[in-house]
């Protein structure tokens, strides 16, 4: 560990706040336990950490070395390099909080980038500066929900289809609010169209919570279920995948109040889950119930373009008691990778990768369907991402997939017995023909065996 401090530096620190030794910033702890002795294993030099972590990472297999058909909400898509190079510059890497804007100006500049290019995927009138990843992302639509009623409506309607560590995010963020979650754990089936929440939605529901393209690929239009949601004065609220924009229409165009997504597919690596990208995009007359951090574009005294962190004397920052959300960080590094993706790709070029992603998969479900005991889950539209019906428990099947280099399917039955032998199967514009194929064929075996 490198630390930068020499021992005048730490007198002088010690001396400004009138104490003799670090040890007696540790008073207040009870003695017993201020300097436990640790079961730790002996130090290792930089030469000997450095073996011993490859070694580790030998030991692991990415889609790099696979053919992966894996997906459920973190995808396998091409990164242009110039991303990685841009996000290496030493002005980025190390940048912080663009509290002074007088000495951040690129940080920022890019940050309202990136804010507009949401905007403008989204469909919506204003975006803030991310959150950590998509599971918060909703999770906070529920408390801006909430903190528009000012707590006078306490039942948000959630879609079975949303995915379910969104779900358990949502709930665990709530925990100790009046919120009641309803929708999603059994008054609605796993196949049903969004019609079937309109049931549930009356004079107190906060918020409609869907998914689009939903958990299991498919594709709705959710027009009438957001005019029923705003007939009886509720907010709705969409998690998307931002690549699917490309090719379909935005939550902005169905009426949608609130758009939430996990960013990762825009540029960042799958890195065995994290750090990722909560994208959270609404209308302009919610801006200030909106968390996270935003920033705007102005005029300076000499008459130049400037940005700026604007509302910034919100509750989470001066009474976080009455905070609709305490989360103030974002997720820098990750939203300018999101940006500089969205840069070089333009619309042309996101609208190209979601029609390979579409195509190819529509390929690879068309090739599976006509396999003996393997069967389409669902016959309505989809993306990406396909549910299939397995003549066997998906975990077998994925393991034999894996004998030929192959990561199969997501197993939906981790997410209910009822889903069991159900694989939800990913195919994004980095799986080629051949790849495709060979899935196939290692599929028929497990059919023919």
């Amino acid at each position: 560990m490198y630390l930068p401090h020499t021992d005048p530096e730490r007198e002088a620190m010690l001396n400004a706040i009138g104490v003799k030794r670090v040890e007696d910033l540790f008073k207040d702890v009870p003695k017993e336990h201020r300097f436990p002795r640790l079961d730790l294993p002996e130090p290792l030099t930089e030469m000997e950490a450095l073996a011993a972590l490859q070694e580790y990472a030998y030991a692991n297999e990415t889609p790099g070395d696979l053919i992966s058909f894996l997906g459920a909400g973190a995808y396998n898509h091409y990164i242009p390099a110039a991303v990685d190079s841009i996000l290496r510059r030493g002005e980025f890497l190390t940048a912080y909080t663009p509290y002074q804007p007088e000495v951040s100006q690129g940080t920022l500049q890019a940050i309202f980038d990136y804010q507009s290019l949401i905007v403008a995927l989204t469909g919506m009138e204003v975006s803030n500066a991310s959150h950590y990843d998509g599971a918060t992302a909703a999770a906070e639509a529920v408390g801006m929900a909430d903190a528009h009623f000012r707590g006078k409506r306490n039942k948000v309607v959630i879609s079975p289809a949303v995915h379910p560590q969104y779900r358990e995010t949502m709930r665990t963020y709530n925990a100790g609010a009046q919120i009641v979650f309803v929708g999603d754990e059994g008054q609605v089936e796993w196949n049903s169209a969004p019609e079937a929440l309109l049931p549930l939605i009356d004079d107190q529901t906060a918020l409609v919570m869907v998914q689009y393209p939903d958990f299991f690929g498919r594709i709705y239009d959710y027009t009438a279920l957001v005019e029923a949601a705003h007939a009886k004065g509720a907010l709705v609220s969409m998690a998307i995948n931002p690549i699917a924009l490309g090719m379909l229409k935005t939550p902005g165009d169905f009426g949608a109040d609130i758009v939430t997504a996990e960013g990762q597919p825009l540029g960042i690596p799958l890195s065995y889950g994290g750090p990722y990208l909560g994208v959270f995009a609404t209308k302009k007359e919610y801006v200030r119930k909106m968390a996270g951090r935003l920033v705007g574009e102005t005029i300076d005294s000499r008459g130049q373009r400037a940005y700026v962190l604007t509302l910034t004397a919100r509750e989470q920052h001066i009474r976080r008691e009455k905070a609709t959300s305490n989360i103030c960080s974002n997720q820098g590094l990750m939203a300018l990778a999101a940006t500089v993706y969205m840069s070089l790709l333009g619309k042309a070029g996101l609208r190209q990768v979601a029609e390979l992603c579409y195509h190819k998969a529509h390929y690879a479900a068309r090739q599976i369907s006509r396999l003996k005991g393997f069967s389409l889950w669902s016959k309505d539209p989809f993306f990406h991402e396909f549910v299939v019906s397995c003549p066997a428990p998906v975990a077998e099947i994925n393991a034999q997939l894996l004998e030929n280099s192959i990561l199969g399917g997501y197993d939906l039955g981790q997410v209910s017995p009822k889903l069991a032998n159900l694989m939800l199967v990913a195919v994004t514009e980095m799986n080629p023909r051949v790849e495709i194929d060979l899935l196939v064929e290692s599929l028929a075996e497990v059919s023919n065996g």
